[in-house]
């Protein structure tokens, strides 16, 4: 009788294919977190009033106004929660819409790190309701 082999068309047995399969995994697991840590990092290096002036000089504000609020009819909002910065970085350097790429000649990363710590720096808009002419109870909206 000849003895059975256990191995695979693949050369390798199932477990240790299976192993080989979750360190390839856990090495990538390790490069984007090490990728995060960097752009985290460097995020919380991101100057906001040097962020404000990039962000004027560039004309961002011509789209998404002056404090990232935004609006149907240009950009979308962009403040004070900005998306996660790698997300950010990410949509300004391949944008999906109607702006204009912005490549590393163009804007640093360092620069947009200046740029979202602006945006995280503004602050959350009032509520409409705490807003005496938007309130349901206003004086113009009753009728006399």
């Amino acid at each position: 009788m000849k003895a059975v082999s256990h191995r695979r068309a693949g050369g390798m047995l199932p477990r240790k294919r299976g192993i080989a399969r979750l360190i390839v995994l856990l090495a990538g697991v390790a490069l984007v977190t090490v990728a995060s840590r960097r752009a985290e990092a460097q995020v919380s290096s991101g100057n906001a009033k040097n962020g404000k002036q990039i962000y004027t000089n560039y004309g961002c504000f011509e789209c998404h106004g002056r404090e990232g609020q935004g609006s149907v009819l240009s950009g979308p909002r962009i403040a004070p929660h900005p998306t996660q910065f790698s997300v950010f970085v990410k949509y300004i350097r391949q944008p999906k819409g109607q702006m204009p790429p912005y490549t590393k000649k163009v804007v640093s990363d360092a620069e947009l790190a200046d740029i979202y710590a602006f945006l995280q720096s503004l602050p959350q808009p009032p509520d409409p309701k705490s807003i005496p002419l938007l309130s349901s109870d206003s004086g113009a909206h009753k009728s006399k």
